[in-house]
Order: C-alpha cells, then structure tokens, then sequence
C-alpha cells in the first residue's frame, strides 16, 4: 500500500428505528462526486449508534438501568462511573450505551450483533451497488493509561481485523514475534477524523485498502476477533475486583460481585458473608441489609480482623464502614456501611 484516502459520506439524512440504512448509504454515494463513489476495495465505516437506530435500539428508558442490562461485569468503577464488559465481549464505558445525537429521554444501546450487522450491510451494499466493499461497525472508546478517545471497530465483514505478522521479518531481518496490528481498529480510528460528531455524518469510506478487502462470499472472523478473552488479559481486574480476590485468597469471580449494584443492602449481605467466610464457629456474624449494619460476637481478635476485612472490601464495594461505638448486648463488636461520598 502506498497511499490511502477516507472521505465522509454526505447527505444521509437522520436516521430512525427501521430505515434502510444501506439504502441511504448507497444512494448518498451514488449522488456524490465521481471521484467519491464506492468502487471495489473500499471499506465503509459505519457507526455503531447509526446501525443501532436503524435496528430499533433506541430506548426510552432509564440510562443506568440500561447499563445494568448490558452489562455482564463491571470492570473498574469510580463513583458513578463505570467501565463495564458487555456480552459481546467489549470493554467499554457505561457498556457502550450512549446519550449523545439521540432524542432526550432516550439512550442508544450498542447493536445486538455488531458482527452480524455489518455481515448484513456489506451484502445488501454489494447487491445495490455492485461493488466488493468490506463494512466496519465503528464506537468511541478511551483507553487505559492515555486521554481522550478514539473510534474501534465492535463489527467487521469482509475484512480481517487482525494481521497477524509473526514470523516475518523487519527491515534489518529480525524475526517478529508478537506483531498483529489491529487493521479494523486503525480503519475505525482512521474513519472517525472525517466523522464529525456533531455533523450528522454517521458513515465514511476508506479507499486504499482493497488489498485487505476479502473476496465477496468470505465476511473474515468479525471485530469478535479483537477481542481478548479474560483469562488472557493481564489487566482484566478493575480495582475492586482485585481486593475481592485478595481479600478472598482465590482466584478471581470473573462472573461478578455485588459491588455494581445501587442497591446498598444487596452491598452489605454480600461484603458481610466475604468478610465472615474464613472465621467459622469462632465468630458470630449477623447482618442487617435494611440498616447496613454488621455485627459479631466471640472472639475479640476475630472481631478486629472483620472489621478489617469489612473496611478493606467496603473499599471495593464503593462503601464506607464506621465502627459503631456502643455495641449491643452480646455483641464484640458492630459495624455500620454506607455509600462512600
């Protein structure tokens, strides 16, 4: 490859729940400059929120109820923000559910099958137009330990997401290991210079490429390629789940921890049975959900280190725990959790 050119797609007009997306997309292309139009090779960039309105996922509902819903774990969190793994295997903020260029009161959800979405728009814009293109289903994303954000592809057709480079060599002949450049996630970043966010240009087209482009009965493995499974990823815990496991002396509950939930009664029976788990008979532990109190009776030493384990996976949980000055009859000591400020 030489040289490459990404160019917006004009003149889609706002989308709604079960326009044909494709068909706006190819008559928008036909009616631009000649040198604009689809040809074969070219990759079309789509946003995820523009396939999502367009398969009717836009909600009037509540955000963080939507966010629970799309929401298989919570990775890290702080205060009201969340960094969650969604069930397409995604990593993302608030689970990909977005506020932005939709009506108010309403909240756009990722696509239920990105992958599939962009496996059914790259044929239908092959049968409008005649052209071998590949489809990228693109969303904004941060990433960890750098500012700002930048476009990744969440669906993929006819383009592989991954070259993987190992064993090849470099330009001074040492052999490479590890290099896989990530080519939907560059086109997806690439795409998003041209994409305004705030000028109703929900697509764009990449010419360049064709090289990449796959045949048309051939869709590649999809952007679920891209994603690292969780027993691989050295940075997988958020914050919280690493001082549950700790504290646990376990591996890891990758399925989830009560710690995502507003409700600060499911926190406190939950952080009250992890604290309690190692004592057994020597202690006492009773918990009252309703009032977010924890108390134990037996032996004194015991109690102190309940009291810190409560301290250390309240933390976690996103509570603060104060030890309450007059314990009750029979009791060693009482503990009392709220939410942290």
């Amino acid at each position: 490859m030489n040289d490459m050119r990404v160019r917006a797609v004009r003149g889609v007009p706002r989308l709604g729940t079960g326009d044909d997306l494709a068909a706006l997309l190819a008559t928008a292309l036909a009616l631009a400059p000649p040198g604009e139009r689809l040809t074969d090779g070219d990759v079309v960039c789509v946003s995820s929120k523009a396939v999502a309105k367009s398969e009717g996922r836009v909600l009037a509902a509540d955000r963080e109820q939507v966010v629970r819903d799309e929401t298989v774990r919570v990775v890290a969190r702080r205060g009201p923000l969340r960094v969650a793994r969604t069930r397409h295997g995604l990593v993302l903020a608030a689970a990909g559910v977005d506020v932005s260029n939709t009506e108010p009161g309403t909240v756009v959800p990722l696509p239920v099958d990105p992958d599939a979405s962009a496996r059914r728009l790259r044929a239908e814009l092959g049968r409008r137009t005649g052209r071998r293109v590949a489809v990228v289903v693109t969303d904004t994303a941060g990433r960890a330990w750098r500012e700002g954000q930048t476009d990744i592809a969440v669906g993929c057709a006819g383009l592989a997401p991954l070259l993987d480079l190992a064993g090849q060599t470099d330009g001074y002949g040492t052999v490479l290991e590890v290099t896989a450049p990530a080519v939907a996630d560059e086109v997806a970043a690439a795409a998003d210079l041209v994409t305004a966010k705030d000028a109703m240009t929900p697509a764009a087209v990449i010419s360049g490429l064709g090289h990449l482009v796959l045949p048309a009965d051939d869709p590649g493995p999809g952007a679920t390629e891209l994603s690292r499974a969780e027993g691989h990823d050295l940075f997988g815990l958020g914050a919280g789940d690493a001082v549950l496991a700790a504290v646990r002396r376990g591996e890891p509950d990758r399925a989830g921890f009560a710690t995502d939930t507003r409700d600060l009664g499911v926190r406190v029976a939950e952080l009250a049975r992890v604290a309690a788990a190692p004592f057994g008979a020597e202690l006492q532990v009773t918990c009252d959900p309703s009032t977010g109190t924890v108390r134990a009776s037996g032996d004194p030493l015991a109690a102190g280190a309940l009291g810190e384990r409560l301290r250390v996976l309240g933390w976690a949980a996103g509570c603060a725990v104060a030890t309450l000055p007059g314990p009750g009859p029979g009791d060693t000591a009482a503990w009392m959790l709220t939410d942290s400020p």
